[in-house]
């Protein structure tokens, strides 16, 4: 093409290089335009912006000029290329957005106007953002949102401002299908995909969905069309439903947590590791019952001499009970890596294989607990200890004993939950202080998550005994 500049002295090498479409998100018209100058200018060609994929699961964005002066030639061109975007489905035109501006050191306002938003307006994706004011906000606006104006939902913000998003997105769906919420044995699935931008303390989440907490990655994702069908599980009493949600500790990880939401007005990384150090040194077991429906899997799937991961072949309704002092329990049906567990906490369980992982660490010297807790940390498998524990299941009930009076009154530091026959949980990173007994049930691929099944990343199952 002849050279925008007019300089005869500009050669242009003969360079082949292949663009595919589907990694095109946005083609615009170039031109030059003076200081202040809004419309208008001198056409210089076309710009194309393309999804690179870079190491480490990273994405980020890179444009790509092409030069001609002739209107008609790059108004065909720009013409053409739009009419194959929009062919692409998937590709959202309408997001309603949430941003958590109280998330981690209160980034999350910054990193959405700074890093999400510049990138949607430039694949001229619309966008509806509500800025939450208090906790609750999220839900008690998508209970009254009209889902169908929009592709997608996005959530800024850190698992609990996620959680929240997901717990409401997918009670509307239940409002609009006419279901009881109170008791919902059948959900239905989320009407639109869920995008998540991690910007708050913990972003368990994002790093199982992206493989890194990376607020550009997250976001071409979402402009691509990335989806993924995720399962969730439903949290209740026998009485009414708690939450929807993907992840859930009982015993030192929701004391953990309860711990650091009393002490907020501490720095976040200050807060969470005195929360860790408190827990830790006031270790103790919660006596409780587990019963667990195991997940049907065919014999030839399991593996022999596998002392620690339990897998039942037995009769469909057929449900086992365990009963003892255990210092914590998590049920996950997702893998939930973290910066601090690459492998995940749940590593023998998949963002959508209908299961979830049952993890139990039984009583045990504080030594031997805190050997267990710095396995996540390496590839060693943390599970093989004699005092834990791991199931494939579809069901559980925790039913945790009621303390006496005396050792109550030792939980002080949890508001007294204990004494009033309530123990917190941790779900999904939201505290919640319920009564005794919680059913919790997978339901497969309830929602659409934006992003990739990070577990086809490490498809290995050398470093993994557990499953």
């Amino acid at each position: 093409p002849p050279s925008p500049t007019g300089d005869s002295q500009m050669v242009l090498q003969a360079q082949e290089e292949i663009i595919e479409m589907k990694d095109v998100f946005s083609v615009k018209l170039k031109r030059r335009r003076f200081v202040g100058q809004k419309k208008g200018g001198t056409l210089l060609g076309i710009t194309i912006f393309k999804c690179l994929n870079k190491e480490e699961n990273k994405l980020t964005d890179c444009a790509i000029h092409l030069n001609n002066l002739s209107e008609d030639h790059c108004h065909s061109w720009f013409r053409h290329l739009k009419e194959i975007l929009n062919g692409f489905q998937n590709r959202p035109k309408s997001l309603k957005v949430f941003v958590n501006p109280s998330s981690h050191k209160r980034e999350a306002t910054h990193v959405y106007y700074e890093q999400v938003a510049p990138l949607f307006k430039l694949a001229d994706i619309k966008t509806d953002v509500t800025v939450t004011e208090y906790e609750g906000h999220a839900l008690s606006v998508l209970k009254e949102c009209e889902l169908q104006a929009f592709d997608g939902v996005v959530c800024v913000g850190g698992d609990g401002s996620v959680s929240e998003v997901a717990h409401g997105l997918l009670l509307k769906a239940q409002i609009d299908a006419g279901k009881d919420t109170d008791y919902i044995p059948t959900p239905v699935r989320a009407p639109v995909p869920l995008g998540v931008i991690p910007a708050g303390t913990t972003n368990i989440l994002a790093h199982t969905l992206y493989g890194i907490k990376h607020a550009v990655t997250a976001t071409l994702h979402i402009v691509m069309g990335h989806i993924q069908p995720v399962d969730v599980c439903t949290f209740s009493t026998p009485s009414k439903l708690l939450r929807f949600g993907f992840s859930a500790m009982f015993g030192f990880g929701a004391r953990t947590l309860a711990v650091a939401e009393k002490h907020r007005w501490m720095p976040s990384n200050q807060r969470k590791d005195f929360a860790f150090i408190k827990t830790l040194a006031d270790l103790k077991p919660e006596e409780c019952e587990l019963s667990f429906l195991p997940l049907q899997i065919p014999q030839e799937d399991s593996y022999e001499n596998d002392r620690i991961t339990l897998l039942y072949l037995g009769s469909k309704d057929q449900w086992h009970k365990i009963q003892g002092h255990f210092l914590n329990v998590s049920i996950m049906a997702i893998p939930c890596l973290c910066s601090m567990a690459p492998r995940g906490l749940a590593p023998n369980t998949r963002l959508n294989n209908g299961s979830m992982a049952l993890i139990v660490v039984q009583n045990t010297s504080r030594t031997e607990f805190i050997k267990h807790l710095k396995r996540y940390t390496s590839i060693k498998n943390q599970f093989n200890f004699p005092f834990v524990e791991t199931y494939t299941v579809q069901e559980v009930k925790v039913q945790p004993r009621l303390k006496s009076g005396l050792d109550a009154k030792e939980n002080t530091y949890l508001n007294a939950a204990s004494a009033e026959g309530n123990y917190p949980w941790n779900i999904d990173g939201d505290l919640m202080k319920e009564a005794s007994e919680v059913h919790v049930r997978v339901h497969p691929q309830l929602i659409n998550l934006y992003g990739v099944n990070t577990d086809d990343l490490e498809s290995s199952q050398a470093t993994c005994n557990c499953i």
